[in-house]
């Protein structure tokens, strides 16, 4: 990467401003400490931090080093931190300061306890100082390095998360260094300007600005999604692609709305949007406001991309997921297994052409259960594919509710209560009912000043979907604990909301 030394910063974080000569220097003295660490071969190797400069640097070492990155959710908790580092077989952590102490905690009950690293303190009992593995300056043998591919968690939004490798499409798994800085530079964001990390960095979507800044890309790394300073920040350094979740387009607009002054966000040029599924006013309005810069991607952890939408295709098909990639050919199915004809709404499966499917490691199990037939797999979701070829989700079959025989999904109410102008968010969810054995209830967040009521709201889903689908109860919160990816745990919400009485009919 020397041909990238220069004076400009290519990682231009909240804690760090490194060149891109300074950041190929440091990631590979900390990848050489590790191929000294391990001189049997790199065990995987954990991130565990909020997003940093130091979390990038130490992210890209680990590739280098030809462990398998470990991110881990910054937000986990010290037992489900544990079940997950004893699954992937963790032998070094790379901890944040603010997430050390539930890192502590978490590995001293595990049998094998891995080493760990963290930044901005002084060596401290256990733990090692990213600074001064630096200033070691081990060096890195490249000749002897294969890139492994990162081991990734499913969110577990409505199950245990389940592990999996980075798929191929995603990762260049046991390439050589120089073969995988190549594939580095060929990464869609670096036809453009400056990339913005706005989303966390322990998910694989916004990983892609690890591999960008690997070869010099310039990278913006905020330390927390603050709309005001995102703007600020696209319009003064020129930011030209990031990728973002409807909850980051909903904090934006919300931000327009009370702003002073108009920001420039002409430097645009492409958002990859992922993450949990939009409404449909929502995008409209930021596609109005930063042009058809939009590329919608559907897919998941286990799969990567499976189909991809562009704002002018999703304006001429609104809330569809777009077409799948050549190698997958997408359709739905019912109960019985059985294909159904274009447009009827089933179970969705992807058939892959390579015959790969998706694999869930450890867990023969659940890989068996999410295929159809060898090379055919569902991520669980329900929804349709038009004559065209174009996929529209409606719901996650895990999310289905049953109430009195019939087949409710939750997405359905939510998408006409997000229509509704007092609502801000919405999620629907089951509650157990005496009667029907379950009924849908749903958690509405209003906006600031406006007013409505459980029954208006009700009304409002009976008059455009029926009175079968509508909620029958609804209660009013200020959160509905949407995570990084904007997505919705129901269970959690069953949790919060199960037992609290609401208004309904």
């Amino acid at each position: 990467m020397s041909e990238h030394v220069n004076s400009r910063p290519a990682l231009n974080a909240w804690d760090v401003t490194l060149t891109a000569g300074q950041v190929d220097a440091q990631a590979r003295a900390v990848a050489g400490w590790i191929r000294e660490l391990f001189p049997g071969g790199p065990l995987p190797v954990a991130v565990y931090a909020r997003n940093s400069g130091r979390a990038m640097i130490a992210s890209l070492a680990v590739v280098l080093s030809g462990a398998s990155l470990v991110p881990l959710n910054a937000h986990l908790s010290a037992a489900d931190l544990r079940d997950m580092l004893a699954d992937a077989g963790v032998g070094l952590v790379f901890a944040g300061p603010t997430q050390l102490p539930t890192l502590l905690g978490a590995v001293e009950g595990l049998p094998e306890r891995p080493r760990v690293v963290t930044w901005g303190a002084q060596d401290d009992g256990p733990c090692e100082s990213l600074e001064r593995i630096i200033t070691l300056g081990l060096p890195l043998p490249e000749a002897q390095v294969r890139v492994s591919a990162p081991t990734l968690f499913s969110s577990g939004t409505t199950g245990r998360p389940k592990r999996v490798i980075m798929p191929p499409m995603l990762f260049p798994d046991g390439a050589d260094i120089p073969h995988f800085l190549e594939w580095c530079r060929e990464r869609r964001f670096t036809e453009f300007g400056p990339h913005l990390v706005a989303g966390p960095l322990y998910h694989s979507g916004p990983q892609q600005a690890i591999w960008i800044l690997a070869v010099g890309h310039r990278v913006f790394v905020p330390r927390a999604f603050d709309p005001a300073q995102v703007l600020d920040l696209i319009e003064r350094e020129k930011i030209a692609t990031t990728l973002m979740v409807p909850t980051h387009f909903i904090r934006l607009l919300k931000e327009r709305e009370t702003a002073a002054r108009e920001y420039d966000v002409s430097s645009i040029r492409q958002v990859t949007q992922t993450g949990a599924g939009c409404p449909e006013h929502v995008k409209r309005a930021m596609i109005d406001w930063w042009g058809p810069v939009f590329l919608e991607t559907y897919g998941g952890t286990e799969t990567g991309g499976l189909c991809f939408i562009t704002s002018e295709e999703w304006l001429r098909r609104p809330n569809s997921v777009g077409r799948p990639l050549p190698r997958y050919r997408a359709f739905a199915v019912d109960d019985a297994g059985t294909e159904l004809p274009a447009g009827q709404v089933g179970q969705l499966y992807f058939e892959d052409r390579t015959g790969r499917g998706i694999r869930y490691e450890g867990t023969p199990d659940l890989t068996a259960r999410a295929h159809l037939r060898p090379g055919t797999f569902t991520l669980g979701e329900i929804g349709k594919v038009d004559p065209e070829g174009y996929v529209y989700i409606t719901d996650r079959d895990a999310d289905k509710v049953v109430s009195g025989g019939v087949n409710l999904y939750p997405a359905e109410a939510e998408r006409i209560l997000a229509t509704h102008p007092a609502v801000a968010d919405a999620a629907a969810f089951g509650v157990p009912d005496p009667e029907m054995g379950e009924q849908l209830r749903a958690a509405v967040v209003l906006k600031d000043g406006a007013l409505a009521t459980a029954d208006e709201l009700i009304d409002y889903c009976r008059a455009k979907l029926s009175t079968l689908k509508a909620p029958r109860s609804v209660l009013f919160t200020d959160d509905l604990g949407r995570g990084p990816m904007g997505k919705i745990s129901r269970r959690e919400l069953k949790q919060r909301f199960g037992e609290v009485s609401a208004w309904g009919r």
